[in-house]
């Protein structure tokens, strides 16, 4: 074989791989492949070997590492992304705007950071890892990564769409929740003072409501004012899965601040096939439990029971009790009134003090309030206020009557009894903790939603779509993951360790044994699921060229861990090179 330049008129000369062979009694050549493409220092380096040239130079002197990336992680989280097909539901046609929100939804994974920092880590000057070149980006400015959220803001509904006919079914659990999150800066529109859960109730702050399947499974999200009471963004959910999702048949699950009486009567009501599942507020429950509808001694023999009461025509009530609730809700109000009087304490002594005594109403009332309010133990106290005097005391009453229902929950549905028995009931209320995990994931631990910096109220949409989306690739990434996660990977077994629904959720004997060895079964360390992509990074990408001789630069990893092998086995996916 040899290599041949071959004129072209006026256009570049032809480079061909060329064979020589006899056929009868001639010499004859043919065309191997036409090598027009490749750089020139590449076909020399061929031509060079084809005529019996060493490739290399000694190992010593023959190749330099011009760049190392961390790469394990990126091409697991992308091989993951493209195996999900999401990339496909965001568009079906390739492009630069598809690539980038791809990139965006990765890179909250791998380290969730500003739009500014997210496009210095996918541009090739700047990089931080593999991504911008595993994804053929080339140049990245922040502004490119704003205009894809636009784009991909436009195209929200066709995804959430593909991904509600995908992972809800006709009859099925839907689970719902809200929670908010709090902004740098007031020059949004959606930006509200309201209720924080974040504890930051000085901050403006935005509420978002996610939608899953029953078993967490991320399908839609939507971002309202701040301000908003979680019951006044239940309608557009309920639209949602109507007419949106085209489901005839649903059980709609929500807690018990969310769908309360009144949504049910302006909601619910009259709409055939939807069915909903929630619980009943303290009150409601001392309510029922003053009118004899719930007795303790209901749990002498079970810690489940079906009652029924006037209230709530045409519905069940499926009273629960659990003992391991009742001492945890005993032991915190115990130590919340302790922490409550001794600080009512100071606020009694700052009035018997002789310098500089607290005086007037409105002053001794403020801190007073400040305290109740902190602690929510203002019903199991009777205040005193005057002007140069506090004084305060227990409720026994109170208290007594609060800790009779300790460990006591109802929940209420309109599911008849064909359809799902009791314990299926609360088996499935149950399962909105399953939201509530997504919400520690996309607050805290992995993908850090908060705090939002953006202004335009298109922007902060689209990066909570954005974070969700991210949270569907990781949901997926930990059910594969498990066996190499502080998760229990074996539910079946660990639910049949579990005698009754009402009881708390206990592990199965493998996941006992990861806990307590740090190692899984096959012997390989167990992490976190961040420690885990800590670790995948460590397999890094390394960009090679050789000074000595002309041979074009090309790309090696290093040699994956036992625990990298198992993970890149267990997600399915193959270790990716960025394109030549």
């Amino acid at each position: 074989m040899y290599v041949a330049v071959v004129p072209n008129r006026n256009s570049p000369p032809a480079i061909l791989l060329r064979e020589s062979f006899r056929e009868n009694g001639k010499v004859c050549n043919r065309t191997i492949a036409n090598l027009s493409g490749w750089p020139p220092d590449k076909v020399e380096a061929l031509r060079r070997v084809l005529k019996g040239a060493t490739a290399v130079a000694p190992p010593a002197e023959a190749f330099e590492i011009v760049r190392s990336q961390p790469h394990g992680h990126v091409a697991a989280t992308v091989g993951s992304l493209r195996k999900l097909g999401l990339d496909r539901i965001l568009d079906a046609d390739a492009s630069r705007q598809r690539d980038l929100a791809s990139a965006m939804i990765v890179a909250r994974l791998l380290d969730p950071s500003s739009k500014l920092a997210t496009a210095r880590a996918l541009d090739p000057d700047t990089l931080s890892h593999s991504l911008g070149e595993l994804l053929g980006l080339q140049k990245v400015q922040d502004d490119d990564l704003y205009r894809a959220m636009d784009w991909l803001l436009e195209r929200q509904t066709q995804v959430e769409d593909a991904l509600a006919k995908r992972h809800l079914t006709e009859g099925g659990l839907v689970l719902y929740d809200l929670t908010s999150t709090y902004f740098e800066g007031r020059h949004c529109e959606l930006a509200r003072l309201g209720h924080s859960r974040d504890g930051q109730g000085g901050k403006p702050q935005i509420v978002f409501g996610l939608l899953t399947n029953a078993e967490g499974c991320p399908v839609a999200v939507e971002v309202f004012e701040g301000n908003t009471a979680d019951p006044k963004t239940v309608p557009a959910q309920v639209k949602k899965l109507r007419e949106r999702f085209g489901l005839k048949q649903v059980v709609f699950v929500g807690d018990r601040g969310m769908i309360t009486s009144a949504r049910i009567r302006e909601d619910f009501a009259g709409q055939d096939g939807l069915s909903w599942i929630t619980a009943l507020r303290a009150t409601s429950i001392q309510k029922l439990a003053a009118d004899g509808a719930l007795q303790l001694s209901l749990f002498d023999t079970t810690d489940l029971a079906e009652i029924q009461h006037p209230d709530y025509p045409g519905q069940r009530l499926v009273a629960c009790f659990n003992p391991v609730l009742c001492e945890q809700r005993a032991r915190k109000r115990d130590e919340l009134l302790l922490a409550t009087e001794k600080e009512l304490e100071k606020i009694a002594a700052a009035t018997r003090r002789q310098r500089n005594p607290l005086r007037g109403k409105h002053l001794i009332g403020l801190r007073a309030g400040r305290v109740l309010g902190r602690f929510k133990m203002g019903k199991h106290y009777q205040i005193h206020i005057e002007d140069d005097g506090f004084r305060y005391a227990r409720k026994p009453e109170s208290i007594e009557r609060e800790k009779q229902l300790d460990g006591i929950y109802v929940i209420r549905t309109n599911v008849t009894a064909d359809a799902m028995s009791a314990p299926q009931v609360v088996g499935s209320y149950k399962q909105l903790s399953n939201v509530e995990r997504a919400f520690r994931s996309l607050k805290t631990v992995d993908l850090n939603v908060r705090p939002i910096h953006h202004r335009l109220a298109g922007r902060v949409r689209a990066h909570v779509f954005l974070c969700m989306l991210a949270y569907y690739v990781e949901w997926h990434m930990r059910r594969k993951l498990a066996p190499l996660l502080f998760e229990d990977h074996d539910k079946e077994r660990a639910q049949a360790r579990r005698t009754s629904v009402v009881q708390p959720a206990r592990r199965s004997e493998s996941a006992d044994h990861k806990a307590a060895t740090k190692h899984n079964e096959q012997g390989l360390p167990v992490h976190s699921f961040r420690s885990l992509l800590a670790h995948l990074s460590t397999l890094t990408l390394n960009q090679i060229q050789t000074p000595a001789a002309a041979v074009p630069t090309f790309y090696k990893l290093t040699t994956p861990t036992p625990v990298q092998k198992k993970a890149f086995s267990l997600l399915g996916v193959r270790l990716q090179l960025p394109a030549a």
